[in-house]
């Protein structure tokens, strides 16, 4: 006799679920310590230092202001788009710094996931800024390439020099926290690229300076709003696929797919789906039709055990069917034993 298996909707098993049956095995349990805050090699967002991102903020913020005053007075365009820049790097690390906090929340009855996609949100906006950003720059460089403007060359390369170097240091101070978020990456890459356009805007003060070359302001200004629109791209390209529950590029369905179906009792893996929490935080959920014989609840274990391990995937749910009924044929004998084929309807008993 087949059997009998519970229903499927009583064998529903989630990863945080099939936790309670791994009391009894100290793998599965050690294991279960990692999902909740090591489900890749580094800390999660919630640990960033909140201290690196206040300094870098308030460092960047006080200089912007150095930069506009001085680009309005010396009539630097260049300058100025690099203090527009500045003022987008400030917003990021603000909203860096406010994601990082709504980020480490617990999860509520509202809010079942947590509020780890504050921070992607936050990058999607620093994407945006980046991108409007460049089309000012653009915008106004072009109208400075028709009517140059006279530019007061000395001090536009002093203040160049020095938000150069102001951010190379906030680059410094947030380079070992890139790879723990994409907002905190969002937030490097306006600073990196910032830092570019000081170096334009230092080779424009040079080409005032030396060769009286007023256009060349407005030119490395185009070569700075190239610069911001691809650092933009970049973080919107990223921040939409997490948005949007695309396949995250580090994970293939394809070979979760094998993984689940070389579990054993596992006949068949139906409805896969990966998608990320926030780009630290992977999913995965699937049907898996059980063979004959086989407990839901036991293969429900094995493969979200399987795959948290395997893949680095933080939150695994499995939902286990049942086999399909054997199609058996009655058959009938003769009294000497030969097979007489299957009663018909219309036979009488």
């Amino acid at each position: 006799m087949p059997h009998q298996h519970d229903p499927p909707s009583a064998l529903n098993r989630s990863a945080a679920e099939a936790h309670k049956n791994e009391a009894h095995d100290p793998e599965h349990t050690a294991h279960h310590h990692d999902d909740e805050s090591h489900h890749h090699e580094h800390p999660a967002p919630r640990d960033l230092p909140a201290r690196v991102l206040g300094i870098a903020f308030l460092v960047t913020f006080g200089f912007l202001g150095v930069e506009a005053v001085v680009g309005w007075w010396s009539g630097s365009l260049a300058l100025l788009a690099d203090a527009g820049h500045m003022l987008a790097d400030a917003g990021a690390l603000g909203l860096a710094l406010w994601a990082q906090r709504w980020a480490a929340k617990p999860r509520s009855q509202r809010s079942t996931y947590g509020w780890r996609r504050a921070e992607v949100l936050a990058a999607f906006v620093n994407g945006v800024l980046l991108a409007v950003t460049a089309l000012a720059i653009i915008f106004e460089a072009t109208e400075r390439l028709y009517h140059p403007t006279a530019i007061v060359g000395p001090a536009m390369l002093t203040v160049a020099v020095l938000g150069l170097l102001v951010n190379l240091g906030i680059a410094r101070l947030l380079m070992g926290s890139r790879d723990q978020s994409v907002n905190v990456r969002a937030a490097f890459a306006h600073v990196l690229t910032d830092a570019l356009g000081s170096v334009g805007a230092i080779c424009a003060g040079i080409s005032v300076i030396f060769f009286n070359w007023t256009r060349a302001d407005p030119l490395f200004s185009i070569v700075i709003a190239v610069l911001v629109a691809l650092s933009g791209w970049r973080v919107l390209k990223e921040t939409t696929a997490i948005l949007l529950e695309a396949v995250p590029v580090h994970l293939d369905p394809a070979k979760i797919s094998h993984t689940i179906l070389e579990t054993p009792g596992v006949a068949r893996c139906a409805d896969l789906h990966v998608w990320s929490i926030s780009d630290s935080v992977d999913a995965v959920s699937a049907h898996v039709v059980l063979e004959q014989g086989a407990h839901g609840v036991e293969v429900c274990d094995r493969v979200a055990y399987r795959v948290r391990v395997e893949h680095s995937v933080a939150l695994v749910t499995i939902q286990p069917l049942a086999p399909a009924p054997n199609s058996v044929v009655p058959l009938r004998r003769s009294l000497e034993g030969g097979v007489i084929g299957p009663r018909r309807n219309d036979e009488s008993g």
